[in-house]
């Protein structure tokens, strides 16, 4: 049998400043590759290219990654300013339906830091622009300098709900993850369930309440060192199971309470 194939989900980008492409990190394609047991496709992020339909079929499962560009604010009720930061309307235009098909279907979906905040606003929660802003709150941001290895250093612990999905998958209450974002959660959306904080009270993993598949969602970047980790290896390899199970039977495989 083939593998399953995971649509990951680009990000525009300008290469050498004058060449336009859509392009994701090589990181994912290995965890999925290599940890899922799956082929990763590279999903440009415009709605003039793809249709949902048409990705629903051709795909298993999807991977939404992090990104540079931000979520327009519109997209949850918010007017935008340049506090928002640099928006990419057409990703979320990809995403955010492509989000809410993948919950009523029970197709596999699972988001990487801007991901997991689009399956947060595509279930019509709501952001903060900008953590470390907010009193009693860290500093989440990628550290400026260093190396690759020091920027996706563990950085925080995260802490989840006892007896939940998030502790049953890692085998352990708490973990130490990365930290490279500066966006987060301020509302939940409906039927999201925050499963998991940093110490500073930012939620971290979410998952969909009553979802038929599997839709566990993480703000930090699992995707390094995924065949190694310990806390990205079973995440990947639950994300995998459910990826085959779909393959095999068009059948969800959930990850629920």
């Amino acid at each position: 049998m083939t593998r399953p194939v995971v649509g990951i989900i680009g990000n525009f980008a300008m290469l050498n400043e004058s060449y336009p492409v859509q392009v994701a990190g090589t990181m994912n394609a290995e965890a999925v590759a290599h940890v899922c047991g799956a082929v990763p496709l590279i999903i440009p992020a415009n709605p003039s290219y793809v249709r949902i339909q048409d990705l629903l079929e051709v795909c298993d499962g999807f991977l939404l990654t992090g990104g540079r560009p931000n979520i327009h604010p519109e997209e949850y009720g918010e007017k935008w300013t340049e506090y928002y930061g640099t928006p990419d309307r057409d990703r979320d235009a990809v995403t955010l339906p492509l989000v809410r098909a993948c919950v009523e279907r029970g197709q596999p979906v699972m988001g990487i830091c801007r991901g997991f905040q689009e399956v947060n606003v595509a279930m019509g929660g709501s952001l903060y622009p900008e953590i470390r802003d907010l009193p009693g709150r860290d500093n989440h941001r990628m550290p400026p300098d260093g190396t690759l290895e020091e920027k996706f250093a563990l950085r925080h612990k995260v802490t989840f709900t006892e007896g939940g999905v998030f502790h049953r998958v890692m085998g352990a209450k708490e973990v130490m993850t990365n930290t490279l974002h500066g966006q987060g959660i301020k509302d939940a959306g409906a039927r999201v369930v925050i499963d998991g904080h940093a110490p500073d009270g930012t939620p971290e993993a979410i998952y969909i309440k009553d979802a038929a598949g599997f839709t566990l969602s993480v703000q930090w970047h699992p995707e390094w060192n995924a065949t190694n980790d310990p806390v990205s290896r079973p995440l990947f390899e639950s994300f995998g199971t459910a990826l085959h199970q779909w393959q095999a039977q068009r059948q969800p495989y959930a990850v629920s309470a």
